[in-house]
């Protein structure tokens, strides 16, 4: 079955203004135009369409989602399989919250108690949440599947006293590093003691340490913007100085 442009969107509820734009960028194009000129979809962009919105609840920008579409190997079957496990994670990540809630109503109230551990369980699966979506790819590609299971089972696990070390920690960098980026030297003693601490702060989130993957992490810090902005915040040319410094400390440059 056809449908107009008008018709796919009251069906799929988006705007018409949205599928026009799908088809200027190119996410979307419709099957063929009618002698009047009309956008006419067939049964593949009806398909096409329902994967481009899977991806966009799950938070994908939408350059991402026509690469993935795009791709030879993309496989419609297997992605509504990725769709399922995803959704069944953020279905489990509300799952949590909402025992979280409960148990703390229940707790305020008097008629049950709650560990420290159990307070922040669902705020550990949200911030994992968050990370995934932001560089699950990214780090995927470049530490593996299994290495990045293993340190979000990790943080999964992360103690309350642990977890505030971890912040401590990553507050105690920044302060060293903006001292140590004043001295322009990234090998000097404030400089290493700032790439030490770094180290120090990663063993809370890695399952295993490596200087290969201490040095290609300090890389990426500069060659992604948004690495790179959270270091240069407050001076620019920090990201830099601070891969300087953990490629002296590891001994990769």
């Amino acid at each position: 079955m056809e449908h107009t442009i008008q018709k796919l969107a009251k069906l799929a509820g988006v705007s018409t203004r949205t599928l026009r734009y799908y088809d200027e960028i190119g996410l979307l194009k419709p099957a063929r135009l009618s002698s009047s000129g009309y956008r006419i979809y067939g049964p593949r962009e009806l398909e096409l369409l329902q994967h481009i919105l899977f991806y966009r609840e799950l938070g994908v920008d939408l350059d991402t989602i026509r690469r993935i579409v795009s791709a030879k190997d993309f496989d419609g079957t297997k992605a509504l399989y990725q769709h399922r496990e995803k959704l069944l994670d953020r279905r489990r990540q509300l799952d949590v919250l909402l025992r979280n809630v409960e148990r703390t109503i229940a707790q305020a109230e008097g008629r049950g108690t709650m560990s420290e551990q159990m307070r922040f369980e669902g705020f550990k699966r949200q911030m994992i949440e968050e990370n995934e979506k932001k560089y699950g790819q990214e780090i995927r590609e470049k530490y593996g599947e299994e290495a990045v299971e293993q340190s979000y089972r990790k943080l999964g696990g992360m103690s309350k006293e642990q977890h505030e070390e971890a912040s401590r920690l990553a507050e105690e960098i920044r302060e060293v590093l903006a001292e140590a980026y004043e001295t322009g030297d990234p090998a000097g003693a404030e400089a290493q003691r700032a790439a030490e601490l770094h180290k120090k702060w990663l063993l809370f989130y890695w399952g295993e340490y490596s200087k290969e993957a201490h040095a290609g992490l300090a890389r990426m810090y500069v060659d992604d913007e948004r690495f790179r902005a959270y270091y240069d915040k407050e001076k620019p040319g920090t990201a830099e100085f601070l891969r300087d410094a953990v490629l002296v400390y590891t001994g990769q440059n």
